[in-house]
């Protein structure tokens, strides 16, 4: 919880004033929570790509107006569709004694042997729901699927995270398969 980030308030603003807000590097953005409401700020661009550099889902020690400092998720970023540039950030407070139900994205590592005899890989999910206490979440969870053959397959429920993180998503969702490449199939049937 070492990174910290300056919001500033942002008073009710006519859309033409936020987007010279957003040209001066400045991101209209919200905070709510338990102890804070909901407060209407602002936060520079580069403290936000900064802070999302390494861990989108790191916890911040966010400055708010009036509210002092207090721990705050990203909990979504919304990016101009052309541009990609970030044109809104929500942040949810957080109380650290708390449980907290969250996202964590898996990352598929290794070369599957079925990949190697001629399988192809078919990714169903790329995150699960959590729930667990704010000290404890994963901005990520590897999963090393060099063991999986054709036919194979991966669900929730062989995940093994660490004790204190409670899986919210269905167990028996599909994460990943290897299936059978389906040009060779039309090559064996002709």
């Amino acid at each position: 919880m070492s990174n910290s980030i300056q919001l500033s308030e942002r008073v009710n603003q006519t859309k033409s004033q936020i987007n010279a807000l957003r040209k001066q590097g400045q991101v209209p953005a919200i905070v709510y929570g338990k102890d804070v409401g909901s407060i209407s700020v602002i936060v520079g661009e580069k403290d936000i790509l900064s802070a999302i550099k390494h861990n989108q889902r790191a916890i911040l020690i966010a400055a708010i107006p009036a509210q002092g400092n207090k721990p705050v998720l990203i909990q979504n970023i919304q990016r101009d569709p052309i541009s990609n540039k970030i044109v809104h950030v929500d942040f949810h407070q957080l109380n650290m004694n708390e449980s907290m139900d969250s996202k964590v994205t898996i990352h598929f590592t290794g070369d599957p042997a079925g990949v190697k005899e001629g399988g192809i890989i078919q990714i169903e999910m790329y995150e699960v729901e959590v729930r667990c206490m704010p000290d404890n979440l994963l901005s990520a969870f590897e999963v090393d699927i060099s063991g999986l053959g054709i036919g194979d397959q991966l669900h929730v429920s062989d995940l093994a995270f660490h004790e204190g993180i409670e899986v919210l998503s269905d167990p028996s969702s599909m994460l990943i398969k290897i299936s059978q490449a389906h040009a060779e199939e039309v090559a064996a049937s002709a």
